[in-house]
């Protein structure tokens, strides 16, 4: 590990102390411990833990943001549904592993207030999917494969929203197992279609 460049040691650490202790818990003093470097050495790289926390989301994480930015630059490439397919699979492995890093966040009220603060002034926070992915919607209505009267804010927030249920509403059940990822991202994107595409055919009942 030590060969490693040390930006690259400390993304490791700090998404394995996230994962593990939680967010609030993972200090930057922990974090460069656990890398093999000073504190200062990590300030180096990440301007504060809410930096790193972004780096982490981006970097080790199935890669939503960078997805929904291409699809946005893009519209009008593959079907809607195999798009739409992709973004709900991609969501819920992101919201998947990143719910636990977080979660420890919102047991200590001050000190969310505090990150959501930094990730304003950086750009970030958990709304920019939503947005994302309502610009990507809104592109493919400017193209005519959504309908011109969809709330593509509605839309990408109900997509977004059950991708994010996914990670922490079936812990309680008998299994305690998630919806198969491919199944639950396919069936997403079809309903979802039924609301705002217009080339989109209902399809019989589920037998």
């Amino acid at each position: 590990m030590e060969n490693r460049p040390a930006r690259l040691r400390i993304l490791d650490a700090a998404h394995e102390l996230m994962l593990t202790v939680g967010l609030a818990r993972a200090t930057t003093k922990e974090i460069a411990r656990a890398a093999g470097c000073s504190e200062a050495a990590l300030y180096k790289y990440f301007d504060s833990k809410e930096d790193l926390f972004v780096r982490v989301l981006s970097e080790r994480l199935p890669r939503l943001t960078p997805l929904l930015n291409s699809l946005a630059a893009e519209p009008g490439q593959g079907t809607l549904e195999g798009n739409l397919t992709e973004i709900a699979r991609q969501a819920s492995l992101f919201y998947e592993q990143s719910f636990p890093i977080a979660a420890s966040l919102y047991a200590e009220t001050q000190l969310k207030r505090r990150h959501d603060d930094a990730l304003r002034q950086i750009g970030a926070g958990p709304h920019m999917p939503i947005e994302n992915l309502d610009t990507y919607l809104r592109a493919e209505q400017t193209l005519g494969r959504v309908r011109p009267d969809a709330d593509t804010f509605a839309a990408a927030s109900l997509l977004l929203g059950a991708c994010a249920q996914r990670a922490f509403a079936y812990e309680a059940t008998e299994t305690g197992a998630r919806p198969p990822v491919d199944e639950f991202a396919a069936r997403l994107a079809a309903t979802l279609l039924g609301g705002i595409s217009v080339a989109h055919r209902p399809r019989g009942p589920r037998p």
